[in-house]
């Protein structure tokens, strides 16, 4: 027996990258999936390309009325929601005293809010519906400590890890575990965006920070999106059913609890 037969589960961000490496992971282990993004045609693709366990769902985690179509067509459409993967986010760098205020309200409503308003609208429906369930939310080594370029991202995901505690602690006793994965350096093509950031503001070459930051992972490379599907089944999975509140590192050794 597979670790998610006859579950259902939504996913934002996974039109690509780590929540797609998820989606795929989870119809393996016998899951049907909403392939939950804002570029429609994309998670289209890829919701064809994985299968018929899988179905694309637009959403815009910054828009409510989004949110609330997407959870209510997922529901429909799957049968309910057991899992949900809050994996939709945005990255931005910047030195301290040159942070634009526009750029960082639009962090935080994508990073931020939509984890907590995602959240809140499939919490809602599994207490609605009964019988509990599972949320992940994607937080970051960057949530763990600053970082001179990056304090907008890193604010972020200090509040991603905090939801998750208060969050975890709030909705247990509807039976509703929620918890984090934090990973480290994830390589991918969002790394492109990234390695430009640095490169404009530490004057590096391109292709230098990758390199550097790679070769910095304790255990000798940046990690796949490969590298975080264990934890997601495992969390998503009854095994984990006494864990709450949790954030657990999945980043080669980069941090330390």
């Amino acid at each position: 027996m597979k670790r998610l037969d006859g579950k259902t589960a939504l996913i934002t961000g996974a039109a690509r990258g780590i929540g797609r490496a998820f989606a795929e992971a989870y119809v393996r282990e016998g899951a049907r999936v909403a392939i939950a993004d804002i570029d429609t045609a994309r998670a289209q693709a890829t919701a064809s390309e994985i299968g018929a366990a899988a179905i694309a769902v637009e959403m815009d985690v910054t828009s409510q009325e989004s949110i609330d179509n997407a959870v209510a067509k997922t529901a429909r459409a799957l049968g309910g929601i057991d899992i949900l993967i809050n994996n939709a986010a945005l990255f931005t760098a910047a030195p301290v005293v040159e942070i634009d205020r526009a750029e960082f309200a639009r962090v935080f409503e994508i990073n931020v809010a939509g984890t907590l308003f995602t959240l809140q609208a499939v919490a809602k429906y599994m207490i609605q519906r009964g019988g509990g369930g599972k949320i992940i939310n994607m937080a970051s080594q960057a949530g763990r400590r600053g970082e001179p370029l990056v304090a907008v991202y890193c604010a972020t995901k200090a509040a991603v890890i905090s939801l998750t505690q208060s969050a975890g602690l709030d909705l247990i006793k509807h039976g509703i575990n929620v918890n984090a994965i934090s990973p480290g350096v994830v390589d991918g093509e969002h790394w492109d965006g990234v390695d430009a950031f640095f490169a404009k503001h530490e004057n590096k070459a391109p292709g230098q920070k990758k390199q550097e930051v790679g070769d910095a992972v304790p255990f000798g490379r940046m990690g796949t999106a490969e590298d975080l599907t264990g934890m997601a089944i495992f969390l998503a999975s009854a095994e984990a059913d006494y864990i709450v509140a949790q954030t657990y590192n999945v980043d080669g050794g980069q941090w330390l609890n």
